[in-house]
C-alpha cells in the first residue's frame, strides 16, 4: 500500500489537503504551547504537561506529512484530538469547550477521504461526541479550576476552533474557486500552446459578428498556416514541431494590438479576429505577422531553421455566418500556398 494512502481513504491525489493538514499541525503546535502556559497560570500542572505531549505529537505528524507518510500522521492527529480532548473534559469540565475541536474533524474527513468512509466516521464521531457529553452528567471534573478561569479556557478553545474554522472554510473556497478557474482554462486554452482553443474562438468571434453586424467593414480574419510543417515533424521530431508551435504562439501575441485575438485553429493553424479593422487594415497586420515570424530566429539548442507562415485574409460579409467567413479566408490561405506560400492572399470574392 502507498504510504501516502490513508486506510480506506483516498488521500494521495490531494496534495492541497496535505499542504492543509501541515498548516493546521503547526497552528495546532502553537495553541498547545499557549496551553501550556494558561494551564501553569491556573494551576493545573496535568493539562499543562498533556500540551507538552501533543506539540511533540503534532511535530512528529507534520514530519510524516512532509516525508508523505500521510496515513501514520492522520491517525497521530486522530488520537491526540480525542484525547486531548477528552482528557481536558474530564479534568476541568464539558463548559472547557475542548470537545468543540472534535467538530473541526468533520471538513478533513470528507476532504480527506472517500464519501462512504467519511460519513461512517462522522457517524462514530458523533458517537464520541454524545457519550462524552453523557459522561459529564455523572462525572465531576477531576480537576476543576475557578469560574473565571473556566470561563478563560472555554474563550480560548471557542476563539481558537473560531479562526480555524474560518481558515479551513477560506482554504475550501480558495481551493473551490482555483478549481473552477483551471476548469474554464482547460476549457478554452490549448494546453500546447496557451493560446484560445477552436471552440473558444468560435464564441468570442460569433459575439464580435453579433456586435459588427452593422457595420461588417470593421471585423476581419486571418487564418495562418505554418509552412511545410509536417517536414518539421518529419525530420526533426514532434517535440521540434511542437517547441515551433509554441514558439510562433509567443510572436503572433507580441505581433498583436490588445484587442485582436488568436486561437489554435487546429494543428498548425491560426485564427487571428481583428475587432475594429478593415481590409486593408487586416492585410498590413497579417505581412506584419508574415515579416515578424520570416525574420524571428528559430533556434533551438543547436538546431537552426526557418520558419514562415501563409495567411488568408478576410473582411467580415453582413448576413454570413463565422464558417462563410472562415471558409474564405481559408480558400485565400491555400491560395497563397498554391503560388509558393510565405505570403499573404486576400479572399477572392473581396478581391474582385
Amino acid at each position: 500500500m502507498d504510504k501516502a494512502n490513508i486506510a480506506g481513504g483516498q488521500g494521495s491525489g490531494r496534495p492541497q489537503f496535505w499542504q492543509l493538514a501541515r498548516c493546521c499541525c503547526q497552528l495546532a503546535a502553537s495553541v498547545d504551547v499557549a496551553f501550556f502556559f494558561l494551564f501553569h497560570l491556573l494551576g493545573s500542572p496535568i493539562l499543562a504537561w498533556i500540551n507538552v505531549v501533543s506539540v511533540a505529537i503534532y511535530m512528529l505528524a507534520y514530519w510524516l506529512l512532509g516525508a508523505r507518510y500521510n496515513g501514520p500522521a492522520i491517525i497521530l492527529i486522530w488520537i491526540e484530538v480525542i484525547i486531548h480532548a477528552a482528557l481536558g473534559t474530564l479534568l476541568i469540565g464539558w463548559d472547557s469547550g475542548f470537545h468543540y475541536f472534535l467538530l473541526m474533524f468533520i471538513p478533513a474527513l470528507f476532504a480527506g477521504m472517500s464519501r462512504r468512509n467519511a460519513w461512517f466516521a462522522v457517524g462514530a464521531l458523533w458517537g464520541y461526541y454524545v457519550g462524552l457529553y453523557a459522561v459529564m452528567w455523572f462525572v465531576e471534573p477531576l480537576q476543576p479550576i475557578s469560574p473565571a478561569g473556566l470561563l478563560g479556557v472555554f474563550l480560548f478553545n471557542l476563539t481558537v476552533v473560531f479562526c480555524m474554522f474560518s481558515y479551513l472554510s477560506l482554504f475550501y473556497v480558495s481551493t473551490v474557486s482555483a478549481s473552477q478557474r483551471a476548469l474554464r482554462r482547460m476549457a478554452t486554452i490549448d494546453a500546447l500552446t496557451g493560446l484560445f482553443n477552436r471552440r473558444h474562438m468560435s464564441d468570442l468571434a460569433e459575439k464580435d459578428i453579433a456586435r459588427h453586424g452593422r457595420n461588417p467593414g470593421e471585423l476581419s480574419f486571418l487564418l495562418l498556416d505554418i509552412d511545410h510543417f509536417k517536414q518539421f515533424n518529419d525530420r526533426y521530431g514532434h517535440d521540434t514541431g511542437d517547441r515551433v508551435l509554441k514558439r510562433i504562439s509567443t510572436v503572433l501575441a507580441q505581433t498583436l494590438r490588445d484587442q485582436d485575438y488568436i486561437g489554435r485553429w487546429g494543428g498548425e493553424e491560426f485564427l487571428v479576429v481583428l475587432p475594429g479593422t478593415d481590409r486593408d487594415q487586416a492585410i498590413r497586420t497579417a505581412e506584419r505577422i508574415r515579416c515578424a515570424v520570416e525574420i524571428h530566429a528559430w533556434v533551438f539548442e543547436d538546431l537552426h531553421i526557418s520558419v514562415t507562415v501563409s495567411i488568408g485574409v478576410t473582411q467580415y460579409r453582413a448576413g454570413e455566418n463565422l464558417g462563410a467567413a472562415i471558409a474564405r479566408a481559408d480558400m485565400a490561405l491555400y491560395e497563397g500556398k498554391r503560388l509558393g506560400r510565405n505570403r499573404v492572399e486576400v479572399g477572392a470574392i473581396e478581391a474582385s
